[in-house]
């Protein structure tokens, strides 16, 4: 296997007229949030494609009567979602800065050396196992697009271009990869196939090996009402709740968790297998179970009224959008990140509204958002134009990219988030 090989992936059939739930395969008849028509998130438009017909798919998040999994349906097979992916986690300095900071953590907690061998499931450009490999800790990355991948073998981050699951893992165990730590950051969420995935860190876990799982925590998605978190890449929403169930299935167990700021409020799990009696229970565990049925996540009811939430939440930006244009003043967005391109199409703000955002990553510098068609440019842009606003979309950075763009107080500029309200700061 090269370095770059990419595995075969079986197609995805479109969503039949009654899906059934990823983990426990009841029928889905809950609506858990529905946004509407919506593009792939991360579909990105070259001037030469915005005269073509371009495929929306319905953006309906359901929950799980029976195991409370929030999920969406799968219109469109990973392959085609993370084939050439625009997403690369280096242009983040706080995220940065979150790997380097976990890094320290694990090699001291768990005691990682030269004889150690970490994994990283969606490991991206290298921007994580890079602070491993400063430390002389064996890595390998698994990414799943190809020129994500290339980014991280330039940096020196060996790394493999395949889809992660069952098969995959009994491969890379016969060549002599198993993990003393297997970490999947952000990336359960986009796995449509979860037993195949969860699976796979199974077999390829050493027998006191630990696994650590970051992923934004439904409790904080409904309570700020971070509807634009929803979209077709982000395949299920989890609670620990439902970690837990889907980790027993696998005799895998959680043994400790973490709260963490990221991406809105995230939760970190450290799990083991089963059987593996050195790692007790902490009472984070207890803490966040009590936490999470105190907000009944157990209870169906508690699920009805994140729609009505939502709905609200539109009504509010458009408020802002229509209020300030009318004013005369003038907008310009900041970022270009899947959940922006939600909140947009599901707002049905375009360029009449916002004429143009800006990104640091080159790679979406020239393109156009999915949907909206708004153009990206670079961040030079905010200086030519002068905007009265600037309406950050990627609102868990917000501070740092109101640090990075602080001279628009010269001429008197204001940063605005949407989420979880329209703030003006």
């Amino acid at each position: 296997m090269t370095e770059t090989q990419t595995l075969d992936q079986p197609l995805a059939s479109a969503a039949p007229a009654e899906s059934t739930c990823r983990l426990c395969t009841t029928p889905l008849t809950e609506i858990f949030a529905d946004l509407g028509m919506s593009p792939l998130a991360n579909a990105y438009l070259k001037r030469s494609q915005l005269h073509n017909m371009e495929p929306f798919y319905p953006l309906r998040a359901h929950v799980c009567a029976a195991c409370k999994l929030v999920q969406v349906e799968e219109f469109e097979e990973p392959s085609k979602i993370f084939g050439d992916y625009a997403y690369f986690s280096s242009y983040s300095t706080s995220w940065l800065e979150h790997a380097r900071r976990y890094t320290d953590q694990m090699t001291a907690r768990f005691d990682l050396g030269a004889g150690s061998q970490v994994l990283e499931v969606a490991s991206n450009d290298g921007y994580l196992l890079q602070y491993f490999v400063e430390k002389n800790i064996p890595v390998l990355g698994i990414e799943p697009a190809a020129n994500v991948a290339a980014a991280a073998i330039e940096k020196g981050v060996p790394t493999r271009s395949f889809f992660f699951g069952a098969a995959t893992a009994r491969d890379l165990v016969k060549e002599g990869y198993s993990a003393d730590l297997l970490i999947a950051n952000n990336v359960l969420a986009h796995v449509p196939d979860l037993h195949s995935f969860v699976a796979g860190i199974k077999i390829a876990l050493k027998p006191a090996g630990v696994i650590t799982v970051e992923f934004p925590h439904l409790l904080q998605l409904m309570r700020h009402t971070q509807f634009d978190t929803i979209y077709h890449e982000h395949f299920c929403y989890f609670s620990l709740l439902v970690i837990e169930r889907l980790f027993a299935r696998h005799a895998l167990a959680v043994f400790d968790v973490e709260e963490l700021a990221t991406h809105g409020g995230s939760l970190r799990i450290f799990g083991k297998h089963s059987g593996d009696a050195s790692k007790p229970v902490t009472a984070s565990v207890h803490k966040l179970r009590e936490q999470e049925a105190a907000a009944r996540l157990d209870q169906l009811d508690s699920y009805r009224h994140f729609s009505g939430q939502v709905k609200q939440a539109k009504l509010d930006i458009l408020q802002f959008f229509l209020d300030t244009r009318r004013a005369g003043k003038t907008i310009a967005g900041y970022g270009a990140p899947a959940k922006g391109n939600t909140l947009l199409n599901y707002c049905g703000i375009k360029t009449d509204l916002l004429p143009f955002t800006v990104d640091l990553n080159p790679h979406k510098q020239g393109s156009f958002l999915p949907g909206t068609h708004i153009p990206i440019e670079a961040p030079e842009a905010i200086c030519k134009m002068r905007p009265d606003y600037v309406f950050i979309l990627p609102w868990n950075l917000k501070q740092e990219i109101a640090n990075q763009l602080s001279y628009i107080r010269e001429w008197g500029g204001k940063f605005v988030v949407a989420i979880p309200s329209i703030e003006i700061f």
